[in-house]
């Protein structure tokens, strides 16, 4: 028992070994590069920091350029007019624009006589028009509003600028600098310096890392202020020669700086990497050599090999990329623990549990390519093991489907079975030699099998050339008349196939042109509808903002601004509730509800509104309860609408019947009315969204009240139908009810 545990405590000695020896080595190769340098001052993330001091200290302290000087600095050049004036297309084009935005704006001022507005959106239309041609007939005029568009371009450059001086701050007390205008001679610096020393001796004497630099006199607009290059001239003092000189880092900066702390951490990190690359080294031939000359480990892998080989080669493979993946992860995070952790001891038992893990899968890897290899030793061996794999198997058993999937011969064949037939009766012509009896026997063959077989053979060609013909004109969308379905045999049944699909497409393009037409004005409704009272919020909100409009036109436009909101606010509730309703994401609270009684509290809201139309109701129901199990809200919803619509859209002094009654277990719910638009005998449209009997969409519905309705009959598992006769319009609703 001891000998065994002492085994397995060998084993996994070595593979931890292994495992702390991969990482290490991983380690090296990633981050060896980067530590190869001498101090962290000579890293890329060291560089890139100066650069960006560089670039803001060039825009804060060598380039003085003020806000004034400039806007004073700024050209104009023909390209600059040639850009503002071809901005926005050529000038019928901008015309075109701007009459499409106005004249829209000033129908519907006319139309509500607000003849004042309409005035003022014509005189601003002309106005722009106005000033859109003079920016194409004069240079002088464009000028001026290109200098104003540059000048609020520099404006922006001087806020940005100032958003970014306290990035400029935090580096400044930790570089110190020495640069000379090559153009001028003048000197910017922020180095102490006594009049006998030079800037390179105090560098190299005060620095604890110190490098020369030199820039262009723009180069913080691509170091910093991306996206200003095209304004040298207004935001950069001078754009001959450049600057030149020394940037450090004082030896006499705190540790805590985070440049110094960070050059610290980096030579800490060197000597681990050091420690930690050169012990790797010898952990890795330590297992090496352990491995080899252990005879646990051996037998331990000889021991599992016949198992593991029962494995389809396919899946085994798949579970060698997964360790090998696991145990990449595995070493990629005991490189971050050691070399990128800044304090190590509280992950102590992180790193012994990930230590573990990798020892683990990097056993498993080197024991499965060392099975898997075993196996590819010799070419029939390769063989054997690859016809047992999954892809093998699965490649045999779709060559067999295949096979049976031909057993049922296809005409071509069939036909070529007969021609061996005839064929073989024409070699059998031979007997008739041998004996007059055989003669007599094969004509009587040749009479009564081979003719009829011969002309079977014809019709049928000619029935299968026919059924082809028709195949290839249905699939360039060319429908003739049905093929004859003759007999019970494949080419009928082929041929009957044909004739259904044939109607499938007739039918299938009657509804594609009914669904593009749907699709086009449902498009247009939405449009229309949505548009309408958003167009009249934002013009009327703009009158308000101007702050040139009276007291009372203030609150007329408020009334309007109020009430398209809430038209916009129905349209958008309605909209949301139609698609929860065909989404089916709606729950119904059912309860025990009195038809009659629903009907009759929807026609009391409408009350007043009845009461104050010429409309002549006429309702009709039984003396008893109609009771149905039903969710009364969304019911009541239904008989609102549908009410609503009545006195929306019917002839003035006509009748209204509406009248509920029991049949079958049912309740029937009739709604019948005369409509003051014409209905066009499309009443099945009428269920599709945003569609309404006013198609110049003067009333305030949002056209999806039959929608609605519909689904929510839908949902009770009724029934709602549309009858139009002429203009008389009539929905019928259908509901269970308990008897």
């Amino acid at each position: 028992m001891d000998t065994r545990w002492k085994n397995k405590f060998i084993i996994a000695m070595i593979t931890v070994l292994f495992a702390y020896g991969a990482s290490g080595v991983l380690s090296v190769l990633i981050n060896g590069r980067e530590y190869a340098n001498p101090d962290y001052f000579h890293t890329n993330q060291f560089r890139s920091d100066l650069d960006q001091y560089a670039g803001y200290l060039e825009m804060f302290e060598l380039n003085n350029v003020t806000l004034e000087k400039a806007k004073e600095a700024i050209e104009v050049s023909e390209e600059d007019i040639h850009e503002h004036r071809y901005r926005y297309g050529t000038l019928p084009e901008q015309i075109d624009n701007i009459r499409s935005q106005y004249e829209y704006r000033i129908q519907e001022a006319k139309d509500t006589e607000n003849n004042e507005f309409a005035k003022a959106l014509t005189d601003q239309m002309n106005k722009r028009i106005e000033d859109i041609t003079k920016n194409f007939e004069s240079d002088e005029h464009v000028r001026p509003k290109v200098i104003k568009e540059k000048e609020e371009k520099i404006e922006e450059f001087f806020k940005e600028k100032e958003q970014l001086r306290d990035q400029y701050d935090f580096y400044e007390d930790s570089f110190t600098y020495y640069f000379e205008d090559t153009s001028t001679g003048e000197v910017y610096t922020n180095l102490t310096l006594s009049k006998n020393e030079s800037p390179d001796e105090v560098m190299k004497k005060e620095m604890v890392y110190h490098t020369d630099y030199t820039m262009d006199k723009n180069y913080f607009l691509h170091i910093i202020m991306g996206g200003y290059e095209g304004f040298e001239q207004s935001l950069v003092e001078s754009q001959s020669g450049y600057f030149k000189g020394q940037i450090g880092l004082a030896k006499n900066l705190p540790d805590s700086n985070m440049f110094i702390d960070q050059n610290n951490l980096f030579k800490q990190k060197q000597i681990v990497l050091l420690i930690y690359g050169g012990s790797a080294v010898l952990a890795v031939i330590a297992a090496l050599i352990a491995g080899r000359r252990s005879k646990a480990l051996s037998a331990e892998i000889k021991r599992w090999e016949p198992l593991y080989n029962k494995l389809p080669i396919d899946l085994r493979i798949i579970l060698l990329g997964l360790a090998v993946i696991g145990s990449s992860l595995a070493l990629f995070l005991i490189n971050d623990f050691l070399i990128d952790s800044y304090n190590i001891l509280p992950r102590v038992i992180e790193l012994i549990i990930v230590l573990l893990g990798a020892s683990v899968l990097c056993g498993l890897t080197i024991v499965q390519l060392k099975y898997i290899a075993g196996e590819f030793k010799d070419l029939e061996n390769a063989k054997a093991v690859l016809k047992k794999s999954l892809v093998y198997r699965t490649a045999g058993g779709l060559k067999t489907s295949l096979q049976e999937a031909f057993l049922n011969r296809s005409t071509g064949t069939q036909l070529f079975v007969v021609l061996i037939i005839i064929f073989g009766m024409g070699m059998g012509s031979i007997v008739m030699f041998f004996h007059p009896l055989f003669a007599l026997f094969y004509v009587m063959l040749l009479a009564f099998a081979g003719i009829p077989l011969v002309m079977a053979l014809i019709r049928r060609l000619g029935y299968f050339n026919r059924i082809v013909e028709t195949a290839n004109e249905l699939a360039t969308g060319h429908l003739g008349q049905d093929l004859p379905v003759k007999g019970k045999g494949v080419l009928a049944s082929l041929a009957g196939n044909i004739n259904v699909l044939k109607q499938g497409v007739k039918t299938s393009l009657s509804e594609q042109a009914k669904s593009e037409r749907l699709k086009t004005e449902l498009i247009t409704n939405v449009s229309h509808d949505l548009r309408t009272p958003l167009t009249s919020i934002i013009t009327y909100t703009e009158l308000l903002k101007s702050g040139e409009v009276s007291e009372d036109d203030r609150s007329a436009y408020l009334e309007i601004i109020d009430r398209k909101s809430k038209r916009l606010k129905v349209l958008i509730d309605d909209l949301f509730e139609v698609s929860k309703m065909a989404s089916g994401n709606i729950e119904l609270r059912k309860e025990r509800v009195d038809l009659i009684q629903l009907l009759q509290q929807a026609l009391a809201e409408h009350n007043n509104a009845i009461n104050e139309s010429n409309l002549h109701f006429r309702v009709t129901k039984p003396d008893h309860p109609a009771i149905a199990f039903v969710d009364g809200q969304k019911l009541w919803r239904v008989f609102d609408n549908l009410i609503g619509n009545i006195l929306k859209y019917s002839l003035e002094n006509s009748r209204v019947y509406i009248a509920i009654a029991k049949v079958k277990g049912q309740a029937v719910i009739t709604f019948k009315n005369v409509s003051k638009y014409e209905l066009d005998d499309q009443s099945e449209e009428l269920f599709e969204r945003f569609k309404r009997g006013d198609k110049s969409r003067h009333t305030d519905g949002s056209g999806l009240g039959l929608a609605i309705a519909k689904s929510i009959i839908d949902l009770h598992d009724g029934n709602l139908e549309i009858d139009t006769d002429g203009d008389l319009f009539k929905v019928s609703i259908s509901l269970n009810i308990e008897e």
